[in-house]
């Protein structure tokens, strides 16, 4: 590439997890299976919650539009990998890399706001029960999520229109398995150094101050449940809010590493091992701990095989 108008015009090379040997093989069938397991745990779970009327609530609501970011989530990224893999190939044009980093970054900030808005929710069921109708109701779960969708697709158009409008010069090889911020840095050939300042605010604001807001939150909510007097309540509440912190952290931390170390920090396979978590681990994951820890939602599988 030579300069920007013209590394526009040409395809990005994607350095992938894959290098086409035998022992790749059994790596490849492995991501497919997790990422079929993460589609049908994820689609399951939606239909659950919208056919059996007991899930009608703000927390399954909520957690229905976890489910669906999972899975166009890990359909961002998985896809483009096994298909290059069957092909062959390990190229990506430059629009689908653009289309690629913008539905990631929208995707990312806005599952980080959900679960920061799940949080909220079992503090307000747990610590004020009698405001629980009126703190979280229907048209304010539709409010946090549209708030949730629009100023992280705000955010990711910023950003996408930004880093693709500079000069890629150095390389067309990103060292990652899909178009990601950090990586698509390393080719640009001017310095980046006040733009990654940025990147790492925008990675507080979107990424940390939710994780501390769930940590403050369940710290309250620890204190009224270990006051709570039934033992019952006492392992629901906790069985709740522990399955939200297991899902949180991992992908709060695992997101984190990636957008707030300086660049200087980054490296090829601790950025690929890191970003399976976020991307394949976590919706992998979700619906599982949600379901299984949850004895609502195994009530309503089994009042629908019935």
């Amino acid at each position: 590439m030579k300069t920007g108008n013209q590394s526009i015009k040409m395809d990005f090379i994607l350095s992938g997890i894959f290098q086409f040997g035998q022992k790749d093989v059994f790596l490849f069938v492995a991501i497919v299976i997790l990422f079929a397991v993460a589609l049908i745990g994820n689609i399951i779970l939606i239909l659950l919650i919208q056919l059996d009327s007991r899930l009608h609530t703000p927390m399954y609501f909520l957690l229905s539009q976890l489910s669906f970011m999972d899975i166009m989530n890990i359909s961002t990224t998985v896809p483009k990998m096994t298909t290059n893999f069957l092909s062959n190939s390990k190229t990506i044009t430059f629009l689908g890399c653009v289309i690629q980093t913008f539905v990631f970054i929208v995707l990312g900030g806005t599952e980080a706001l959900l679960l920061g808005f799940m949080s909220y929710d079992r503090y307000v069921a747990i610590c004020h029960p009698l405001h629980y109708p009126i703190l979280m109701n229907k048209k304010i779960c539709w409010f946090l999520v549209t708030c949730a969708w629009t100023s992280c697709s705000i955010n990711a158009l910023v950003h996408t229109l930004y880093v693709f409008h500079l000069p890629f010069c150095r390389s067309r090889l990103i060292n990652h398995f899909f178009c990601e911020l950090p990586s698509l840095l390393q080719l640009v050939c001017q310095d980046t150094s006040q733009y990654e300042h940025t990147v790492l605010l925008s990675g507080l604001i979107i990424l940390l101050l939710p994780f501390m807001a769930i940590l403050v939150s369940y710290a309250r909510v620890l204190t009224v449940v270990f006051q709570m007097i039934s033992g019952k309540g006492q392992t629901k509440a906790i069985s709740t809010c522990s399955s939200h912190l297991i899902v949180a952290s991992l992908f709060y931390v695992t997101a984190l590493s990636t957008y707030t170390r300086p660049h200087s920090l980054h490296s090829q396979g601790q950025d690929k091992a890191v970003a399976v978590f976020y991307t394949i681990i976590t919706p992998l994951l979700n619906p599982f701990i949600y379901s299984l820890r949850n004895k609502e939602v195994i009530g309503a599988m089994r009042r629908l095989l019935v």
